[in-house]
């Protein structure tokens, strides 16, 4: 399982589709103190990997110590960053407390548009020069990308890049407009642009020797049984089921994307709300409509469900950007042949 918490609303860049809405840190963000028994906590639920994420989670002053508090309760800690900070210093410290990777984000490889996108000249060079300090210091790193309708024929040459650069992985991350996402929500892939895109990604992938996979897209399950190629990932959309999200105050959202507060963990400690939320219960339940609902893939699919909640109001109706439809003949057929 898998937990991220958003460590600090505070950045260094100014990214036009932010989640959080990130600049400045906000108040009542969790303490040093509150934050080690947070991860005791995590560790407790049983999860296994916990990303430090933000904001920018390397702007946290006590970063450190949190990270070798996590490890030593038996997580493994990785990053989600912008990658700007990343100095030899800093790394080596971190690598010492036991982070295990990090993940770097690079949205183009023309670094223009990515310091357009990202609201800071120089923050693609930035990124890039933290890639090579990881790599010199032996701490793994993956690159992260934002795909939206202006990027999305980059994808296979930022695979080339971070393959040049020594990734372990490239990880593409479809937009889902909440945060600061909201505004740019027309420049979110469409249905035929997310399909073909995720074929490209799986047949990219038997090219390369690197990890690639597409996030909240999680048809791409799908996609890969009918293209008969293997992964080792066993579901799509993990919402509430095996991943979760903290944001800096303590309170708890089924991911990243599904904006849907559960309680905080300063009222209620984390374990109670990752055993008993009703909403949690619910997304477990795989009880999707509409063509979810009926869907032969919606065991190792189960849909966007944060895509789902913006588009729709309800969290677990269909997939609004998936273009298969195999499953709604296929119960529409059976119904007839029920009732001739």
């Amino acid at each position: 399982m898998i937990i991220s918490w958003n460590t600090t609303n505070e950045c260094n860049l100014r990214c036009r589709h932010c989640y959080r809405d990130a600049r400045e840190k906000a108040r009542e963000e969790l303490t040093t103190a509150e934050g080690l028994a947070l991860i005791d906590e995590i560790a407790r639920a049983g999860f296994k990997i916990m990303i430090f994420s933000g904001g920018e989670p390397l702007l946290r002053p006590d970063i450190v110590t949190l990270v070798e508090h996590a490890a030593r309760r038996g997580l493994r800690p990785v990053f989600g960053t912008n990658g700007t900070l990343l100095t030899p210093e800093l790394v080596r410290r971190l690598k010492e407390a036991g982070a295990r990777a990090m993940g770097i984000s690079l949205d183009s490889v023309d670094p223009r548009r990515h310091d357009e996108w990202r609201g800071s000249p120089g923050a693609w060079q930035a990124a890039v020069e933290g890639m090579r300090v990881c790599r010199e210091a032996g701490l793994p790193f993956q690159v992260n990308t934002t795909v939206v309708d202006w990027n999305c024929r980059e994808v296979e040459a930022l695979t080339d890049f971070a393959v040049e650069k020594g990734a372990r992985a490239h990880h593409i991350f479809f937009l889902v407009p909440t945060g600061r996402a909201v505004k740019i929500e027309e420049e979110s892939l469409r249905a035929e642009q997310y399909e073909d895109l995720l074929r490209r990604i799986l047949r990219k992938q038997q090219q390369v020797d690197i990890e690639l996979k597409p996030t909240c897209a999680p048809q791409f399950m799908r996609i890969a049984r009918q293209m008969g190629l293997a992964t080792r990932f066993s579901r799509g959309c993990l919402a509430g089921i095996a991943y979760c999200i903290i944001d800096p105050r303590g309170n708890v959202q089924p991911c990243a994307y599904l904006n849907i507060p559960l309680g905080n963990v300063r009222e209620v400690s984390f374990g109670e709300l990752w055993r008993e939320h009703p909403v949690l219960k619910r997304l477990r339940s795989g009880a999707y409509g509409g063509a979810c609902g009926v869907c032969a893939y919606r065991k190792i699919c189960g849909g966007c469900r944060a895509r789902a909640y913006y588009y729709t109001g309800d969290y677990m109706a269909e997939e609004p950007l998936c273009s298969y439809r195999g499953g709604v003949r296929e119960a529409r057929g059976r119904a007839f042949s029920n009732a001739g």
